[in-house]
């Protein structure tokens, strides 16, 4: 089997949906703020042998403040597991939005060390465009399991976590590179909650951006006349070296450290290194009474 470790389209898929090492994984969240829910979603619809990765609560930190933290290693490595994820996995996730959450998840295992991991490009929105096969959740698993919309493995997986160094960073770190400027800082969200015009979706947190941050916001990354799917890897690397002419590392920020995995995943399939998610993300700058706050 071929093996993919950031975007698998839609036909090679379908092309390798009976392999034995393949888990798709649908990793939707529910809609944020003003955004509009999806026509199709889990778990009435979905694609063939998926599994429900749910990162508002297996896979995430619920100790934390701050929604969608990253776990640590041992929770992750248990989650992962239960979802019959082993070593030689190929794993494919994919959002019920195209592309919102989905990114999140592959960062989520690669900083766990896991090579094999690919979004899938389109999401279900357009794999459903295509008429590729779908199911309910449950069809072929537990009903149980089905009734709290959350679908894994009979069979526990042999997944070891092998957590990666400097893929994720707090606000500490940020707040030195508005001096330093080591770093670029880019904002995945839309442009008028980066101006701070707009109210922000979640209670208690202020509006703007860090100070010195760049705006990205992340549908700017995708083809609007192509079914919403990436643009090419030249295309993306144009962007990226607009906002970042040195060619400086980079942290990634949004709302909650989800869409920043987007650019993310944009830079890497460009070829940037030195990259990380700034995890907290606005939802704890925002929130944090000494941050400092920039608008416009």
């Amino acid at each position: 089997m071929t093996y993919f470790q950031q975007l698998i389209s839609c036909t090679d898929l379908h092309a390798i949906l009976d392999c034995k090492d393949l888990v798709v994984l649908d990793a939707s969240i529910p809609p944020v703020g003003k955004m509009k829910a999806p026509t199709h979603s889990w778990p009435e619809h979905c694609i063939v042998k998926a599994r429900r990765f749910d990162l508002n609560q297996d896979f995430s930190d619920l100790d934390s403040d701050m929604p969608h933290t990253m776990p640590g290693a041992e929770h992750f490595e248990c989650a992962a597991q239960a979802l019959g994820i082993n070593q030689q996995s190929q794993i494919v996730i994919y959002d019920d939005l195209g592309l919102f959450s989905a990114a999140r998840a592959w960062y989520m295992f690669r900083a766990m060390g896991h090579k094999n991991v690919a979004v899938l490009d389109g999401g279900l929105p357009y794999w459903l465009s295509l008429n590729k096969p779908v199911t309910s959740a449950g069809a072929d698993g537990n009903i149980d399991d089905l009734a709290k919309g959350n679908v894994k493995s009979n069979v526990k997986g042999d997944f070891a976590a092998n957590a990666q160094e400097n893929y994720f960073c707090d606000w500490r770190e940020v707040e030195q590179q508005i001096d330093k400027q080591q770093e670029v800082i880019l904002d995945a969200r839309a442009n008028d909650r980066f101006r701070g015009v707009v109210a922000e979706p979640r209670a208690g947190v202020r509006s703007g951006h860090i100070p010195s941050s760049k705006n990205l916001s992340f549908g700017e990354l995708f083809d609007v006349s192509n079914h919403g799917l990436f643009k090419s890897a030249d295309e993306l690397t144009k962007i990226f070296q607009q906002l970042n002419t040195a060619n400086k590392p980079m942290v990634m920020s949004c709302g909650s450290g989800v869409t920043a995995c987007i650019l993310a995943l944009a830079a890497d399939i460009s070829g940037l290194e030195h990259v990380r998610v700034y995890d907290g993300s606005w939802s704890e700058w925002g929130s944090l009474a000494h941050t400092q706050v920039e608008k416009g």
